[in-house]
């Protein structure tokens, strides 16, 4: 039995250059779980924990049905009060707003065979079986991105401004505005892979 492989079956989505691009992304499905503040503090790990145990959990409920799949990469989108931090351009603030101050959706794109059901089915699992009492929190979100301008940042995620910047150029040349939220996806586990070796797609929705 083959497993479906959502990074080939939509590479667009998972695949990006070292330069800006301009793309139309489709509507899709996600575990979400929302949560504030520095990536880098034990709150966020716990998130990404409940994540995957949930997703994983999703995977064998339809590995027994004969429908197996690969669990894809980790995504997230980002945020912060606009009205706090007005009139800032989308490379200016990484350095600008506080990671105290970054509001964030993580993600795990699902097949469009999984509902809400399983989701439910799996969450119970994994508070019951592993007691991650923070899976509850968890919920299948839909998101249609549409147009976005992307590139891949290869390296730390302190470099970031520096892709941005040619994500900002890109956009502003082309006469385009920013039409969502700022999305990552990490195409590295930066959890083992060394900084310089990151890569993150760094995507911009726009109109």
């Amino acid at each position: 039995m083959e497993k479906l492989d959502l990074a080939k079956q939509y590479k667009s989505y998972y695949t990006a250059k070292t330069k800006p691009e301009l793309i139309d992304i489709e509507k899709a499905q996600y575990l979400s779980l929302t949560g504030k503040g520095d990536p880098s503090a034990r709150a966020f790990a716990d998130r990404i924990q409940a994540l995957y145990a949930t997703a994983y959990t999703i995977k064998f409920i339809f590995k027994e049905q004969g429908k197996d799949f690969v669990v894809p990469k980790l995504e997230g989108l980002w945020w912060y009060d606009e009205e706090r931090f007005a009139a800032l351009s989308f490379d200016e603030t990484p350095a600008v707003v506080p990671r105290s101050e970054w509001e964030y959706r993580l993600l795990i794109r699902m097949p469009d065979f999984v509902s809400r059901q399983e989701v439910a089915s799996a969450i119970d699992a994994v508070v019951s079986k592993k007691n991650i009492r923070l899976a509850k929190a968890i919920t299948l979100h839909e998101m249609t991105e549409g147009k976005a301008v992307q590139m891949l940042h290869i390296g730390p995620f302190e470099k970031e401004p520096d892709t941005l910047k040619q994500l900002l150029e890109f956009t502003q040349a082309r006469q385009l505005q920013k039409n969502g939220l700022h999305h990552e996806i990490y195409l590295s586990d930066f959890r083992k892979t060394s900084s310089d070796k990151l890569k993150t797609i760094l995507r911009e929705p726009v109109k």
